[in-house]
């Protein structure tokens, strides 16, 4: 048990391209406990990818929801408190619009973190799952706008590279209709796996054959899309870390949920159990990045972690 002589109460609050999450943890070494968890949706990628400039709007729900988590950190004791952003913010061409307005209205100053750090610190959280940690891994961390694909074992890592593939990304690349044609779908899948077959494959390639060596590589996914689709599989009405992390999904279970949710209007997905309502339209292009990973580079089952990022932010 910890002790508080052991124990820093700390926060970390992650603005990502589609939602800015809040971890309060209890830290001793790398033994991470929860106190608090939170996510709100900011949409700061939202008309992004035309111009690369963050736009007013975005910037303003975003500063407004890390003052609400900073006041929420604040309150539960938490004795440090973090700001890191992520894809949106290092793409930008006005990231200092961004970090600005967040200073004036929380105090805080962000971090700006790069590919390989996100990718870095997504391995170390998952990682603190001492069953994971048994096996050698691909890890997956599909965010708004951009994914990193991890391979390492316990520790140790083999591969890490972070693509710009991600939810929101993908979303606005390829627009659909309410519901979505057969045809919308077809030109994000084509596009999806041009691009895992030409520019993740060939470097991802020697290292998971050589991973491979050590035992079964282990597919896990960690980031909103995964934890959505386990509470989905589970019709879980709330988050419940346990249940989620318990959760294993056969390549059968994913393609069964993405031609599900394809198939249907924005407003029956909102209605799906599991679904958050305002997570139903980028779980449309998130579905279809798992299904394709697992198509293209032959694995039959996914695990789910709900540790990644924020949870060696908040050790490191």
């Amino acid at each position: 048990m910890m002790t508080a002589m052991q124990t820093a109460r700390r926060a970390v609050i992650d603005v990502g391209t589609n939602s800015v999450k809040l971890l309060i943890a209890d830290v001793a070494g790398a033994d991470v406990r929860p106190v608090h968890e939170e996510s709100r949706q900011t949409r700061l990628g939202k008309g992004f990818y035309e111009t690369h400039r963050l736009q007013p709007e975005p910037i303003a729900r975003t500063a407004e929801a890390v003052w609400e988590f900073f006041e929420t950190a604040r309150e539960r004791s938490a004795t440090s408190i973090r700001v890191i952003a992520t894809s949106a913010a290092r793409d930008a061409m006005n990231p200092r619009d961004l970090t600005n307005a967040i200073e004036k209205a929380s105090g805080l100053k962000t971090e700006i973190i790069t590919g390989a750090r996100e990718a870095d610190w997504a391995f170390q959280g998952v990682a603190t799952d001492a069953e994971l940690a048994q096996h050698p891994l691909l890890l997956l961390d599909v965010g708004g706008g951009s994914t990193e694909f991890i391979l390492g074992h316990g520790k140790e890592k083999s591969f890490a590279h972070s693509f710009p593939l991600g939810t929101v990304r993908l979303m606005e690349k390829f627009p659909h209709s309410d519901p979505p044609t057969r045809a919308e779908f077809q030109a994000s899948r084509d596009w999806v796996k041009n691009l895992f077959q030409t520019e993740v494959w060939p470097l991802l390639e020697p290292a998971l054959l050589h991973e491979k060596k050590s035992g079964e590589v282990k597919l896990v996914g960690t980031g909103g899309t995964t934890s959505i689709l386990a509470r989905m599989e589970n019709k879980l009405d709330r988050f419940d870390r346990e249940k989620i992390e318990q959760t294993v999904l056969t390549l059968e279970q994913v393609v069964a949920h993405r031609k599900n949710l394809w198939k249907l209007p924005l407003a029956e997905r909102k209605e799906i159990p599991g679904l958050p309502k305002l997570r139903a339209d980028v779980i449309l292009t998130g579905v279809l990045i798992y299904e394709a990973v697992m198509e293209e580079f032959g694995f039959k089952e996914l695990r789910i972690s709900t540790r990644g990022l924020r949870f060696a932010a908040v050790m490191d």
